[in-house]
């Protein structure tokens, strides 16, 4: 099964076509949310797919608009079954005076994401070594970093840590990315599209869901495998960070359902 573990269903001007596609081609979809109506957007539209997988964060570039009402955002980190998006900007945010409101919202998100053993879905740029540290400080291990492009220096220390990395649609068009997805050990890649705005950014247009197929077979490439193997490796490194929690219970029996299947049409052609 395709995996895309960051995107942005609401966004999509029309996200019901979106979901058609993510139905047609089975890509189990992690829709973060950038605030509290995103999140609420992403809840109404995964009552019309099982393969859409909604959780709640806060946008580094919404903290500044919660970070003083924090206590109404625990209900909605207590219900989500994982947490994003959630980070910090220093480098496409300019604005100097927002950062104190960035640290204070996710700060707060990353604790309760501690004291309840959630994945969180990281947003780091310009940031890598503030967040590595807030996660070690917290003891988050369920991290996932999605589209990293920071030193490389700090991206071996969070290999280290374990934490899995997605890398998306700009492995397509930057050398940058490709180095990344090369310094990640296969086990701890996942695949992102970052739909819609990934791609707008990169090509002045928005991709469908289904360009996941096109990341994961370059993430192939470079790492020198076919492309259905890069697809059930991904697919095996989120069931194992999910494995066991029963808030994605629901996803687990999805991806397991996923394993069988294959098995049992591998196993049909090499009877025949």
């Amino acid at each position: 099964m395709l995996i895309d573990a960051h995107a942005h269903l609401d966004h999509y001007d029309d996200p019901q076509e979106a979901l058609t596609r993510i139905e047609d081609r089975r890509i189990l979809t992690l829709a973060n949310a950038m605030d509290p109506d995103s999140y609420r957007r992403n809840l109404a539209l995964a009552k019309d797919s099982a393969f859409v997988l909604p959780s709640f964060g806060v946008h580094p570039r919404r903290a500044t608009e919660h970070s003083r009402n924090l206590s109404d955002l625990r209900p909605m980190a207590e219900q989500s079954p994982m947490l994003g998006e959630l980070g910090l900007d220093f480098h496409w945010v300019r604005d100097t005076e927002t950062y104190p409101h960035q640290i204070r919202v996710f700060e707060f998100l990353i604790r309760e994401a501690a004291e309840r053993d959630k994945v969180v879905n990281l947003h780091t740029k310009g940031a890598e070594r503030r967040i590595l540290d807030t996660l070690r400080a917290f003891g988050v291990k369920k991290a996932i970093i999605h589209w990293y492009s920071g030193p490389m220096d700090v991206l071996d220390e969070m290999i280290g840590e374990g934490y899995l990395f997605t890398v998306g649609v700009e492995v397509l068009y930057s050398e940058k990315i490709r180095d990344v997805a090369r310094a990640v050990p296969p086990r701890q890649l996942l695949s992102e599209t970052d739909n819609p705005g990934g791609h707008r950014w990169l090509a002045g247009e928005v991709a469908p869901p289904d360009i996941i197929a096109d990341v994961v077979a370059e993430v192939a490439r470079l790492k020198g495998l076919p492309p259905e193997k890069m697809e059930a490796v991904i697919q095996a490194n989120f069931l194992r960070l999910i494995s066991g929690d029963p808030r994605l219970a629901g996803a687990q029996a999805l991806l397991e359902r996923q394993n069988d299947n294959a098995t049992r049409r591998s196993n049909a052609v090499s009877d025949q």
